[in-house]
C-alpha cells in the first residue's frame, strides 16, 4: 500500500465518531469562559470555539474558575458571542516533520506560511510540549563546533550540544549574528524560531540575512508581533520540538530562538489573564517555571543520539543585562554572549564584549597551547579596558606599566581580528592561526 494512501486512512480512523462541545459563557479580554465541558478538559487541552460567521478558533485551556473552563484563543476572538459551541479537540498536539521540512517557514501550528504547499508528514509524532530528555541519562557535551564567527570560535568556543545566550539591546546586532551563524556554522541541520519577530523584518532575514545557502538546510518557525500571545509561547515550543525530531534521528542540530525574552512576556499575557499574581516586574511566577522547562530540551540528547545545540538571544530591557529575564536566563544557560551598544556605536560588528562574555565549556575543550593563547589576549584586551579612559585623555605615560604598553601596543590588531563583515566566514582552526599571527607565535598547521 502507497504510504500516502496508509497516512490518509490512519486520519481517517483518528476522527472521532462523537464530538462534545459546550457554551461560552463570557467573555472578558484575552479569556473564553466555557461551561459544560470541565469535566472533559484539562489544561493544556484544546476546544475550537465556533464564532458567529461559522469560523473555529482553536483555543487552549489555561485553567478553570467557578466550575467554568477558561481557554485563551490563538487568534481573534472576533465573532465570538455568548451561547457559541466549543468544542473538544481530540488528542496531544504533536507534529510529523520530516528533511522534507528543510528549507521551509512553518506557523506556531506547523502550518506553512512560505507559500511553497503543503507540508509532507513525516512516520513519528513529536509532541508540541515535551518534557526535556532525563538528566541521568543524557550524553555529555560533544566536541567543538564551528560557528564561522573568529570572536566566538576563539574567546568563546561553543561545543556540540552547549547552550548560550545572546544578550543585547535593541538594535544592536543581535539578528545579524543569528543570520552568520546560521550561514557559516558547521552544524547539519539549523532550526530557527522567530518569537514576536517585527512583520516588516521577517522576509528580510529570510531573503537576505539567511539567504538561499542558509534557508536550505535550515526550517523556520515564526510568530510576529500582532499574533495572539498563544501563538508567541507555542513558536518557541514548535521550534524546539522540529529540533528534537532531528536530534532522535541522530543529527547535530544549531537551535536558535529569537528571543527568549518575547516568549516571557507571551507568557506574561497568558499568566496574568488567567488571574496570577504579578510579581518581579510584573511577571508572574510561571514564567520563571517555563523557562527551564523550555531551554532544557535543548542539549545533548540520550546517549546514541544527537545534540541540539541551543543560541537564545535575550532582549535586555534598558540594557540593563540584570533585569529579571536575563538573570533567570543566564543562571540556566552554559555561558553568554554580551553585545554592548557602545562597541556597536564605534563600528566593531559583531560588538561583543568578550570580557563580559563566557563559555562554560571554556578551558575543558580546549589544548593547552590554546589555553595560553586565548588567555594572553584577553589579558591584554583587560588591561586595555581597564585604562582606556585615562589613555583617551592622554594621561597615561609609556613605561609606567610593562602589560599596558603591550595591551596599546596590540590594541589595533586585536580589534581588527574581533571585527567581522556578515558575509565572512573564519572556521575554528583558521581563528586560532589569526590570533597566533598577531603576536607572532607559530602555530601548528
Amino acid at each position: 500500500m502507497p504510504a500516502d494512501i496508509a497516512q490518509l486512512i490512519h486520519d481517517i480512523e483518528a476522527i472521532p465518531a462523537t464530538s462534545r462541545f459546550g457554551r461560552v459563557t463570557a467573555v472578558s479580554g484575552l479569556m473564553v469562559e466555557v461551561g459544560g465541558i470541565e469535566k472533559e478538559l484539562s489544561v493544556g487541552g484544546r476546544c475550537l470555539v465556533e464564532t458567529r460567521d461559522e469560523r473555529r478558533i482553536p483555543c487552549e485551556v489555561v485553567g478553570f474558575r467557578q466550575g467554568r473552563a477558561l481557554l485563551m484563543p490563538f487568534g481573534s476572538l472576533d465573532g465570538v458571542g455568548l451561547g457559541c459551541r466549543a468544542l473538544v479537540a481530540p488528542g496531544q498536539s504533536s507534529i510529523f516533520p520530516c528533511d522534507a521540512w528543510l528549507g521551509r517557514v512553518v506557523n506556531a501550528l506547523g502550518e506553512p506560511v512560505d507559500g511553497k504547499g503543503p507540508l509532507p508528514k513525516g512516520p513519528v509524532g513529536i509532541p508540541i510540549r515535551n518534557n526535556p530528555p532525563n538528566a541521568h541519562a543524557r550524553a555529555r557535551v560533544g566536541e567543538k563546533l564551528d560557528l564561522g564567527i573568529r570572536a566566538i570560535n576563539a574567546f568563546l568556543t561553543c561545543c556540540r550540544g552547549q547552550r548560550m545566550g545572546i544578550f543585547a539591546g535593541s538594535g544592536v546586532g543581535k539578528s545579524s549574528v543569528m543570520s552568520m551563524l546560521a550561514r557559516f556554522s558547521a552544524a547539519e541541520i539549523a532550526v530557527i524560531g522567530l518569537i514576536g519577530e517585527r512583520g516588516r523584518e521577517l522576509q528580510e532575514f529570510i531573503t537576505e540575512d539567511l539567504g538561499e545557502e542558509g534557508l536550505s538546510r535550515s526550517i523556520v518557525v515564526c510568530a510576529t508581533s500582532d499574533e495572539a500571545p498563544l501563538m508567541r509561547r507555542q513558536a518557541a515550543y514548535m521550534t524546539l520540538a522540529v529540533a528534537e525530531y532531528f536530534r532522535d534521528a541522530g543529527r547535530d542540530v544549531l537551535c536558535m530562538m529569537d528571543s527568549v525574552t518575547r516568549f516571557a512576556m507571551a507568557q506574561r499575557e497568558i499568566g496574568l489573564s488567567a488571574g496570577e499574581p504579578p510579581t518581579t516586574k510584573g511577571y508572574p511566577p510561571t514564567v520563571f517555571a517555563e523557562l527551564p522547562r523550555l531551554l532544557e530540551r535543548a542539549g545533548p540528547g540520550l546517549r546514541g543520539s544527537g545534540s541540539i545545540t541551543g543560541l537564545f538571544t535575550v532582549l535586555v530591557d534598558g540594557d540593563d543585562h540584570n533585569e529579571p529575564i536575563a538573570d533567570a536566563v543566564r543562571g540556566i544557560l552554559d555561558g553568554h554572549i554580551v553585545l554592548e551598544r557602545q562597541i556597536g556605536e564605534r563600528g566593531r560588528y559583531p560588538a561583543i564584549n568578550i570580557l563580559r562574555s563566557v563559555s562554560r565549556t571554556m578551558p575543558g575543550c580546549n589544548s593547552k597551547n590554546e589555553n595560553e593563547l586565548v588567555g594572553h589576549a584577553r589579558r591584554l584586551l583587560s588591561s586595555y579596558d581597564n585604562m582606556a579612559e585615562m589613555i583617551r585623555l592622554g594621561a597615561y605615560r609609556r613605561g609606567s606599566d610593562p602589560q599596558v604598553d603591550e595591551a596599546i601596543h596590540y590594541q589595533p590588531a586585536l580589534e581588527a581580528f574581533l571585527k567581522q563583515g556578515k558575509r565572512e566566514s573564519t572556521d575554528l582552526a583558521t581563528s586560532y592561526a589569526l590570533l597566533a599571527e598577531i603576536f607572532g607565535v607559530q602555530w601548528p598547521q
